[in-house]
Formats: C-alpha cells, structure tokens, sequence
C-alpha cells in the first residue's frame, strides 16, 4: 500500500542508517485518528542496530515529516510510526492503481491446478456440496484474475464399491429399463434402499462388492449401467453448476484413472513403497515418527481405492500439466487422508508440485442433519429455491426502495449471492450455520447490501452521464468521509493478493463490506451531483471507482450485482 510513501521510507533507511535490505511494510491502522498509514519498521530495525525502536521510530517520523508527500508523521506507543498524507499524495495513488479492477494478462508458466466440488455420479448434489464447490470456484477465480494460468478441476466421484450396490439394488428393485432412462432422485432412491436393505441382510454387501469388481473387470452390461448413470447425473449438474456460475475446465473422474494405476502400483511395490498387508492387502506403513497410520491402497480381493486413484490422478497431472501447484479443496474431515495421501507420493520420490489441501469447516442447518445413505439429504436444488423464493419476499417488503423490470431475475441474484455471501464471508476454517435472516439483510455484512450500494453507485453515475473514469482533478483538502472512501479503495490490490496467497476469500468478501459502509458514509454526508467543480469530478470518480470495485470483487466471489434495484 502507498509504494510512493513505501520508497520514500526506504530511502531514509538507506541513508541513515545504511539499511537496504529491510522492506518497509505500511499497514492500515486500526482506528482512523492514527491517520492514513502506519508502520512498525522501527522494531526489527532497532532490534538489529541494538537501538529503542522509540529513538528509530522519531527520526524516521521527522524525516517523514519533510517529505512533500506527508501531512504529518508521529510516532506512537514504543515504536510505531503513523502516517497522514496530504491530499495530493493519496490521488496520485489513486490514479496509479485505475487497473486494480483489469484482470491481469495470463503469465507463460506452469499451471495452477484447483479442484473443487467433487460430488458423486447417481446421487443430486447436496447443501453440503457448495462449501467446497463456491470456495474452490472463489479462489480459482482470484488466481485466474492475478494473471496465473488455471485449470479449474471437478473430480468426480463416479468410480468405486457405491456403483456395485446400485447395480444391484436396479437389479433387484428397479423398473428394468436402462440407467440412462432414470430419474437422478430414482436412482438416489435405490441407492438409499440398498443401505436401508443391507442392514438387515449383510449379503448384499457382498454382492455390491462383487458387481463393482466386475465393473472394474470391464462387464459390458456393468458398463452400459454404469455410462447411464453418469450422463443422467452430468445433465443435472450442468444445470446447477451455469445456475452458480460455476465453471470447469476439467471435469474427469475416478474412472479416468482406472488404466493408469497399474502402473503406479507396480512403481510403488518396486520401490518397497507399498507392502504386503493383511490378507495380502497392499499398503503404505509410515515411519512412527509422522503419527500417521496404515494407508490401504489395493484390496486383498484386487479392487482398487480411491487412494490408488488419487495417486495415479497426481502422477498424470504432472505427466499431462505439469502443474507448479494442485490445491484440493476439501472439507477438513479428510485432513488425515490428504496427510497420508501426500506423504505417499513424496515417498514415491517423484518431483512433485505445491501440494496443498484447502481446508474447510462444514455446514449445517440448526434443524436439520443431512445423510445421503439414509435418504436424509437436503439437495443444493432445494436451498437455491428457497433462497430465491425468500429474496422474493425480501424485494416485496422494500418494495418501495427496491425498484427492478426484472423482479424473478432480481430474487435469482439476491438469493443465490446471498448464499455464496454467506459462505465466503465467513473463514474457511470455521464451521458454517446457515441463517437466512441474516444472509438477506439490507444491512450488514451481506450480499443484498453489496449488490444494493453498487446499484446505488451505478444510480449516480447514470443521473450524471458519467459510464467510466475521469482524471481526477488536483485538490489540496479532502472531507473526512472522502479521505476514508479514497483509502479503502486504494486498499483492492493488496487485499486481493493476500486473500489470494492465503486462499482466505473471506478476507475479500470483508473488504467490500468495508468499502460499501465507506461509500454509503460517503453517499449520505457529500453531495455528490449538486456539488461543483472540482469536488464534483472527483466525487464521480470516486463513485465510479467503487462501483467497479465492488462488482469486480463480487464475482470473483460468484456473486452478480444488478445496475438497477
């Protein structure tokens, strides 16, 4: 943040104390009286010159305070240095960063790999789906925009012992006509039954077990059952997926992999990687020190796991992409397993990327639990529904507020970003309780209170014939609440790089929470189209300036905001 103040500060570390090598970090402070920036330089540099970081932290303020670039610098507690910079400083920063909404231009390197969504072939996606599925479409979205080459990836769960029991449970249960002919909730219906079946009569886990070892096999009546059952799912999440404005790049399954891991368990038995177990299971044993416990990754009957996919799926992206990083965004209840799944390929001695498993809470609804085997799943279909149907409410209670020509496309924008709001707002690490009240406020931390201010913004700008950006003109005293709102603006760019290192989208989505209570502030105190010139000019840019802002941030959230509403 501020590069100009930022170079100014490390000129004065060179010269007096011959310090070149100390990058000077400015940080927004935690009150607004501490002025527009501060920095805690005066520490580590003190540390290292055996000085107080109060002696430090003084003469680099006085230095500071000649600068033509600060109103005033003062030093604060033990050794923080705050900032105030003129007015002409913070508009000169202003107009260097006018690119802050244009993604960048794609770099020539090696690609990122995000996998996300992930859900299983036969079965609706569930509530529990969007967590992984907006997260990882979050963050693919924020490397995409920073320039870095991506490969969005949907690996889905369309292999495995679950597609045996529902052969079986068509076999014995169904209507006899072909998968590709049933329903996606048909299909979750046996699925459910054959669970509900085989608890009272255990054989029929043998027989799911069997089917799917035929499968593996290549039976060509398996086949055809098991290629229905995936075109039915894949029609239905191209629905849900446009709906979320969810996109792929890659959207292979397990059973993609289903020739390729030969040859990484013949690799791994010659390196004495995997080892004979248990009735001739073949297995990973680490060393006592990782605390990590025995990781099967071939059946004693020879059918595979899919641990064996997940290596062989590693092995071809590296072979195919060769990917600088794999990020796997995956709830945190598979922690122990990407633990053992990583430590497995590093033991492979392969050269391997970033390997990365992206954490995530989960979600529940205080009334509700939610078990696909049990028949007790609340599919995503239905909460995007009810979102809707309660933003229509919402727009029919502010119906004096809340104009639109499109009220049904108004609820579809209001609710589903209301959701994916709900969701990234709030860090990934933490678990997620969904409150609807809450998620469609108008006020607060929300997405109708995002898209509403950028609507706002938008209004203003068409009363003023204004479309883009102009040059700001040169003013030498700024208001208060203009002050806040040119500062957190030029706030975008760093805040987006760190919740993009990070891949904390949470960080972002606060940020344009910040910068819409900035705005409005902004908006009820300064008249903007009633003033004159030159406050007006720069009013308009700054208008101009948030709106692009806050949509830019909004959709690498998932979240559309209207021009209108």
């Amino acid at each position: 943040m501020y590069p100009t103040v930022k170079e100014e500060a490390e000129r004065i570390l060179s010269q007096e104390w011959g310090i070149t090598d100390l990058p000077v970090r400015f940080e927004v402070p935690p009150e607004e009286a501490y002025g527009d920036t501060t920095t805690t330089v005066a520490f580590p540099l003190g540390k290292r010159l055996r000085k107080r970081p109060e002696e430090i932290a003084g003469i680099l303020a006085e230095r500071l305070q000649r600068s033509s670039l600060v109103e005033r610098a003062e030093v604060a507690g033990e050794g923080f240095v705050n900032v105030r910079l003129k007015a002409q400083t913070l508009l000169q920063e202003f107009q260097r960063t006018r690119e802050a909404c244009t993604p960048k231009v794609t770099r020539e390197e090696r690609p990122v790999i995000v996998e996300y969504s992930d859900p299983n072939i036969a079965k609706p996606l569930g509530v529990h789906h969007l967590l992984a599925t907006i997260i990882g479409q979050a963050i693919a979205n924020m490397y995409r925009f920073a320039g870095y080459p991506v490969l969005s990836w949907n690996y889905l769960g369309d292999w495995g012992t679950q597609f045996g029991n529902l052969a079986v449970a068509c076999e014995k249960w169904g209507s006899g006509k072909p998968a590709s002919e049933y329903s996606l909730d048909e299909l979750l219906a046996l699925y459910v039954r054959f669970y509900k079946e085989a608890q009272r009569d255990p054989s029929l886990e043998d027989a799911g077990r069997e089917a799917f070892r035929k499968l593996e096999q290549g039976g060509p009546e398996l086949w055809k059952f098991w290629e229905g059952a995936v075109a039915v799912t894949k029609t239905s999440l191209k629905v849900l997926y446009e709906r979320l404005h969810i996109r792929f790049d890659v959207d292979e399954g397990e059973s993609f992999y289903n020739d390729k891991m030969g040859a990484v368990l013949t690799e791994g038995k010659q390196k004495g990687v995997f080892t004979v177990g248990e009735k001739g299971a073949l297995i990973v044993e680490f060393p006592r020190e990782t605390g990590l416990p025995v990781y099967m990754v071939l059946k004693s009957d020879g059918s595979t796991l899919y641990a064996t996919r997940d290596i062989a799926q590693i092995r071809y992206r590296i072979d195919t992409y060769h990917p600088q990083s794999i990020l796997y965004v995956v709830d945190t209840a598979q922690t122990l397993y990407f633990r053992q799944l990583f430590e497995t390929v590093r033991r492979l001695q392969w050269e391997l990327p970033h390997l990365e498993h992206v954490v995530f809470g989960r979600m529940r609804f205080k009334d509700r639990a939610m078990s696909t085997r049990m028949g007790n799943i609340l599919t995503l279909e239905e909460v995007l529904d009810e979102a809707v149907r309660r933003a229509d409410q919402v727009i029919e209670e502010h119906r004096d507020t809340v104009q639109t020509d499109d009220r049904a496309g108004l609820a579809e924008m209001m609710g589903l970003g209301a959701i994916a709001y709900a969701i990234l707002s709030q860090n990934r690490r933490a678990d997620i309780v969904f409150d609807w009240d809450r998620m469609l406020t108008f006020e607060g931390s929300s997405a109708p209170y995002l898209q509403y201010t950028h609507a706002r913004a938008r209004s203003v700008l068409r009363k003023a014939g204004e479309e883009g950006e102009r040059t700001v003109p040169r003013i030498e005293t700024l208001t208060g609440k203009e002050r806040v709102l040119l500062r957190t603006l030029l706030q975008f760019s760093e805040v987006l790089a760190e919740a993009l290192q990070t891949h904390m989208p949470h960080k972002l989505a606060q940020y344009l929470f910040t910068l819409c209570q900035a705005y409005n502030a902004f908006y009820n105190t300064e008249p903007i189209l009633k003033s004159t010139d030159p406050s007006r000019t720069l009013r308009l840019a700054l208008t101009a300036r948030t709106a692009a802002t806050l949509k830019t941030g909004a959709e690498l959230l998932t979240i559309r905001v209207p021009d209108r509403m």
